[in-house]
């Protein structure tokens, strides 16, 4: 089995060494040792996220680790960050601690023993604080993306279309008749409804395409760079998965669920995300009243 990778950032050779030796004496897990000697060439192995853990060093020529952290944490990166300065100083200890940083050593102090405990703390809290974030940006019965984290994306997409003239699609997609499978079934089998309509929908997107669970049988669907006409074939194909083959209970029972959508695409039905969505779920309601079961355009 491959070891996972841990990545200092320090340009002391002597401090990569002595880091290298110590992560040898480990008594628990072996790490994958990379060294990065400069403040640049050390943010683009961190972003890369190849590495389960860093250690930092505070002062990187003209630049400092500070720096370094925020500039990660723009990125989105969260590969967990321990501290490293030669001076004990709870100032920046504080500022580490503020800027994203999940513990703090002074480098005359460690020992094999203080940096393994180090590592295996930062390790365990970055994996709560993913699940956190996790909680906070998905729905927790389906998976997808909940509406907040949705509305953001959307945002931002439609920032980045426009700055470089591109063009996006969204399609807000709609099961048939949900209500009556909660009132005839139970909601136990609405929800086990939506968690296989979702599974669905998600193994069918493109990797940098999203989906949302926007409502209570609402999934809205981003589709980057898709003109129109091609947007509403991948919504039909979603359509076609979700009508395909019947959902089947816990009991055995098959339900045989079809959904109805509405599609727009930026800049040509609307320029903001709100201008979008109102023109999406506009095709939407058309799609409803003209029989459910099908797709129209905004």
């Amino acid at each position: 089995m491959s070891l996972r990778k841990l990545l200092l950032i320090d340009d002391e050779r002597l401090q990569a060494r002595v880091v290298e030796q110590q992560l040898k004496a480990f008594q628990g897990e072996r790490f994958e040792f990379e060294w990065a000697s400069t403040y640049e060439a050390g943010l683009k192995r961190l972003l890369s996220r190849e590495h389960v853990v860093c250690l930092l060093d505070f002062q990187l020529g003209p630049k400092d680790g500070l720096e370094l952290i925020w500039e990660a944490k723009e990125d989105r990166c969260h590969v967990p960050i321990i501290f490293l300065t030669a001076e004990s100083s709870s100032d920046i200890d504080i500022e580490a601690m503020n800027a994203g940083a999940l513990d703090y050593l002074v480098k005359g102090e460690i020992s094999p023993a203080i940096l393994e405990r180090s590592i295996r703390y930062a390790l365990k809290l970055s994996d709560t604080l993913a699940e956190l974030r996790r909680l906070a940006t998905h729905d927790a019965l389906t998976g997808m993306l909940n509406r907040r984290e949705f509305n953001r994306i959307l945002a931002e997409e439609t920032e980045r279309a426009s700055r470089f003239g591109r063009s996006f699609s969204l399609v807000m997609l709609d099961l048939d008749h949900f209500k009556s499978v909660n009132d005839r079934y139970g909601h136990p089998a609405g929800d086990a409804v939506l968690v296989e309509i979702a599974a669905r929908i998600l193994s069918g997107l493109r990797q940098v395409d999203r989906a949302a669970r926007v409502g209570g049988e609402e999934i809205g669907i981003l589709l980057v760079e898709l003109e129109h006409d091609e947007a509403v074939e991948v919504a039909g194909r979603h359509m076609d998965k979700i009508r395909g083959t019947p959902v089947r209970l816990g009991d055995g029972q098959a339900l045989d669920i079809t959904s109805s959508a509405g599609v727009a695409t930026l800049p040509t039905h609307g320029t903001t995300p709100a201008e979008l969505i109102a023109a999406a779920d506009k095709a939407l309601y058309a799609a409803k009243h003209n029989g459910r079961n099908r797709v129209e355009s905004a």
